[in-house]
């Protein structure tokens, strides 16, 4: 018997027997759970068959490239002999330098068993060397064309962070500790929350990102008071109460995107853009998009921007008298923004639109970044066949996509906390929105994946018709500010940037820190991350990095100098109005916000139960 060890008592052995029957009755069931699940929808199997497609591409690649397989095996041989000199110096005590690191912002190995136990030590050494490996190999394969090598790039790298020593019980130190102290407790209540998770998923898993029981609509999120004071089949438009007795004369209308819900720009006072907007003496109206169903399925694109800011501005002339606004805009509901004013423009009412803002928005996607993966020209067919049949886009299928992004922060990690460890999610607000998503109408969605992300048609000119009126970007003589965000994953900063040289009006572009939500949502009180400035644009966005300054702060005050002192909001102390409170104009208040649009669920719009 070995020092230390202590033989388990009779009451141990038997909760160990219990624990372990509950286990197997769990697993069981959640086999069965999996395996009505294994048929994939149509678009599924086109996203599978593009990986096996890929993964073939580059057996082939190396197969003709034999001297790049040699280099990688020959590379691995060696990192294996040296592993090996590595773990019998441990053993023998000693501390040798590790063969390869974590990048710091890995936060799978934290737990200090992953240096400080040699059997821990030896996984984590073997998995990295083969995760640089793999990636070594692959970008090696410069005979694969540009799009092949992307794809199986971002495929392998999901098969090796799927192989991470942290996603398993057995070499999971922190889950191993908490399924010795629960009696394996931790995995009875995970597989029940994996169930439970896969019975709430449209396709893959949804994994839960927070406790979702601690929020709600209008109550500790979406705060902001306000009227909803129109209403369409697509769009409920709120506005703002005051907190100025005097307002600017221009108001400001804010175009969100329809992937999840408008309140990332409003999750609580002191985050909230809205809020913010409101106290810098701005008259702020929002639109609220609709959760589509299949009812919804023939909504175009030149229906959101009818029904979007065009029906909105309508109102807001009735509303207060105006008959032009500030347009601020956020990812694709910025790129509905371009065209909205391109069509203002073609129509010869681009005056109704002061400025515009687009916040991480590509109108330019020349280079969409790694979402690109999901929309090669057989996997875009498959979705449109799927499209075709249901009517819509589930939005849980677009939530799982876009987590892949960043499987391991947005994916592993849940998985590991969740349903290896057991544990309940914590309560995080920019979480639940995250979860919180919206269906895309099949009408809307298709066109806008085939017209915009595969044939680039919005930089052309004429490319784009809408209603019967082909659209130029480069004839917008309106006032645009773009900001994009540094590390954004979602819209590249350097894609966005693209946009910058269509407008033949006035541009200023301004570079965030930080990613797609937390370089946008900065308030100013947190003095986080900074930004870039250049009055020069050149046409590289390398180029114009190179010549930018780095602010601290927020960029939140800069647009506000950039609208106000440029005349874009009429902040002349002569040209300030009354504040104008909502149900003054000749709109009534049809409910307060923010409404019930934003309220609506995808199982409740699909009927789900």
């Amino acid at each position: 018997m070995q020092p230390g060890y202590e033989q388990p008592s009779q009451a141990d052995m038997e909760a160990w027997r219990e624990q372990l029957t509950a286990i197997g009755q769990q697993y069981q069931q959640m086999l069965g759970d999996l395996v009505g699940r294994m048929e994939p929808s149509e678009a599924g199997k086109t996203v599978y068959n593009d990986m096996r497609d890929s993964l073939a591409a580059g057996l082939e690649a190396l197969v003709s490239d034999p001297q790049a397989m040699y280099d990688a095996q020959w590379r691995l041989m060696q990192e294996q002999w040296q592993l090996w000199q590595h773990g019998m110096q441990t053993l023998a005590g000693q501390s040798p330098e590790p063969l390869a690191v974590p990048p710091r912002h890995d936060r799978r190995f934290k737990d200090p068993a992953w240096q400080e136990e040699p059997f821990y030590q030896a996984l984590l050494q073997q998995y990295l060397l083969f995760s640089r490996t793999v990636e070594e190999l692959v970008a090696s394969l410069d005979n694969l064309p540009e799009d092949k090598q992307r794809s199986l790039a971002f495929y392998a790298r999901q098969c090796v962070s799927a192989l991470s020593p942290t996603n398993f019980v057995t070499t999971n130190p922190e889950v191993m500790r908490r399924t010795l102290e629960t009696k394996g407790q931790n995995l009875i209540d995970g597989m029940a929350r994996l169930r439970e998770d896969l019975a709430n998923s449209a396709e893959g898993i949804n994994v839960t990102m927070t406790d979702r029981s601690a929020f709600k609509i209008g109550e500790n999120v979406a705060v902001t008071p306000g009227e909803v004071i129109y209403e369409n089949e697509l769009i409920q438009l709120i506005q703002y109460h005051p907190t100025t007795e005097k307002v600017f004369k221009t108001p400001l209308l804010i175009v969100p995107p329809w992937i999840n819900k408008y309140y990332i720009l409003d999750l609580r006072e002191d985050n909230s853009l809205v809020k913010w907007l409101v106290d810098q003496g701005h008259s702020v109206f929002l639109i609220s998009w609709r959760n589509p169903g299949p009812e919804q399925r023939d909504l175009t694109w030149a229906d959101y921007m009818q029904m979007g800011p065009i029906d909105a501005m309508g109102a807001i002339e009735q509303a207060c008298g105006e008959k032009s606004v500030n347009l601020v805009s956020y990812c694709v509901g910025g790129t509905l923004a371009a065209s909205t004013v391109a069509y203002l423009t073609s129509t010869r009412r681009g005056r109704k639109v002061k400025s515009v803002t687009y916040m991480a928005t590509l109108q330019d996607f020349s280079d969409p970044g790694e979402i690109g993966v999901f929309l090669s020209e057989p996997v875009l067919q498959g979705l449109e066949h799927q499209l075709e049949a249901d009517g819509y886009l589930d939005g849980r299928v677009m939530a799982f996509s876009f987590n892949l992004l960043r499987e391991n922060d947005l994916f592993w990690s849940f998985y590991i906390s969740n349903y290896l460890k057991g544990e309940q999610p914590a309560a995080f607000d920019l979480l639940y929105w995250n979860t919180d998503g919206t269906n895309l109408p099949a009408g809307t969605h298709a066109w806008y994946l085939r017209h915009m992300y595969m044939e680039n048609r919005l930089v052309e000119p004429g490319g784009i018709e809408l209603d019967g009126v082909k659209i130029d970007l480069r004839k917008i003589s309106t006032p645009s500010y773009f900001i994009s965000a540094k590390e954004d994953h979602i819209a590249k900063w350097n894609s966005t940037y693209g946009g910058t040289q269509l407008p033949k009006g006035p541009v200023t572009f301004v570079l965030g820190g930080s990613g797609h939500i937390a370089g946008i949502v900065n308030p100013p009180a947190k003095n986080k991350y900074g930004y870039w400035t250049n009055e020069a644009l050149p046409e590289s966005p390398d180029e114009w990095l190179e010549g930018a300054t780095f602010n601290e702060g927020s960029w939140w005050p800069h647009w506000q100098a950039w609208v106000t002192d440029n005349g874009y909001a009429d902040a002349d102390p002569k040209k300030l109005v009354p504040a104008r409170v909502p149900g003054e104009g000749e709109l009534a208040l049809l409910e307060p916000a923010p409404g019930r649009y934003v309220r609506m669920t995808i199982p409740e719009v699909l009927g789900e139960q």
